[in-house]
């Protein structure tokens, strides 16, 4: 008979008449706990907690032992019905209480600060919170400029800035631009003619 430790007076009855048949079964088997934890797939100290009320055990740990003392039929039936009566009474372990969070104090008209990175920036000159233009904004953007905020820059085509460089200049010295434009076509002509010539010839 093995000297157990008395179980504590807090626990419920049903708890109490299960760990008392769990060690008089344990007792039947002759065995140290050591030696049960060979036996079973539950280790010594498993074991010390299960048989001094500290935790309760899984039920087959119960099937493991019954079946390690001889035990079988009705009478493991029985101790099946102690264990689930004892784990419904077993008592709980409190729950810790959560600290509470303590409140953000926010100045009053400031901006929400957000948690370690200071005071959130508010948004843009012409913005709204959602990061859109405001209205009438569009005005307000420097000239050259598009939404984006880039310069805007288009390539126009030569001859178009050929026609615009010739409708700044005045009425007057069109006349000889226009007289160098066909000068050049002609020398072009020519020459096309005098390749042509050479290469049939």
């Amino acid at each position: 008979m093995s000297a157990w430790q008395p179980l504590p007076e807090e626990l419920p009855a049903e708890v109490r008449h299960f760990v008392e048949q769990l060690r008089l079964l344990k007792d039947r088997t002759g065995m140290s706990l050591v030696a049960l934890g060979t036996r079973t797939a539950y280790s010594k100290s498993s074991w010390q907690r299960y048989l001094n009320a500290s935790q309760p055990p899984p039920r087959q740990a119960v099937v493991a032992l019954c079946r390690v003392a001889g035990v079988a039929g009705e009478e493991t039936e029985r101790f099946g019905v102690r264990w689930e009566l004892a784990v419904r009474a077993w008592p709980r372990e409190p729950v810790p209480p959560v600290p509470p969070v303590p409140p953000v104090r926010v100045p009053a008209g400031g901006p929400v600060p957000g948690p370690g990175l200071g005071p959130v920036p508010g948004p843009g000159p012409g913005l709204v919170p959602g990061g859109e233009p405001a209205p009438g904004a569009e005005a307000s953007l420097p000239a050259g400029r598009g939404r984006d905020g880039y310069e805007e820059d288009p390539t126009l085509p030569w001859w178009d800035l050929l026609d615009e460089e010739s409708s700044r200049q005045p009425a007057g010295p069109r006349a000889p631009r226009l007289l160098l434009y066909a000068a050049l076509l002609a020398v072009v002509l020519l020459l096309a003619a005098v390749v042509g010539a050479v290469t049939l010839g």
